[in-house]
């Protein structure tokens, strides 16, 4: 339901296109309009393969100088309260669920997921891998890690590497 608002403004518009009729517009200037929409709404985009649009990971565009980011590997405090985390959200068993951490006296943060189904370790125990990210001021980390079911049906941490993608 319209208010009466809209429907005076729709009433308007018949109005004046009725008055303009359908004849006004000719197949040409019809053409000429949608090429004219088309081209406006398409924006600029040209793929260029010749060698003036290539660039290599050296090349540096914009005014930001580029700056090395290396891997900060978490405190040993930090990793407790990781390693707490990932053993919480393993045992809740969740597919699709995350744990955030904090470690209040550094400031670090972060959260852990599962990454897929447990699976049976060498030993016979049900194991599962997870991702874990570590947050301490400007600097992310992401780390990988695989627990496996040890007494009473907690998770521990066997191995635990910065991330890389493969």
């Amino acid at each position: 339901m319209h208010s009466p608002a809209s429907e005076s403004a729709f009433l308007a518009l018949y109005r004046a296109w009725a008055r303009v009729g359908l004849s006004a517009i000719h197949p040409a200037g019809a053409v000429v309009t949608l090429i004219l929409i088309g081209v406006g709404a398409s924006g600029c985009s040209l793929s260029r393969t010749d060698a003036f649009a290539k660039m290599d990971d050296k090349d540096v565009t914009g005014s930001i100088n580029p700056t090395q980011v290396s891997a900060v590997m978490p405190t040993d405090s930090d990793l407790a309260f990781a390693r707490n985390a990932a053993s919480d959200v393993l045992t809740k068993g969740d597919k699709d669920s995350s744990q955030p951490w904090e470690n209040p006296q550094t400031g670090a943060r972060g959260s852990v997921t599962p990454l897929a189904q447990a699976y049976s370790g060498e030993d016979g125990k049900t194991c599962r891998d997870f991702l874990a990210s570590y947050v301490n001021g400007a600097t992310e980390t992401w780390l990988q890690g695989a627990a496996c079911k040890a007494g009473q049906g907690r998770w521990q941490i066997h191995s635990l590497k910065p991330w890389s993608k493969s």
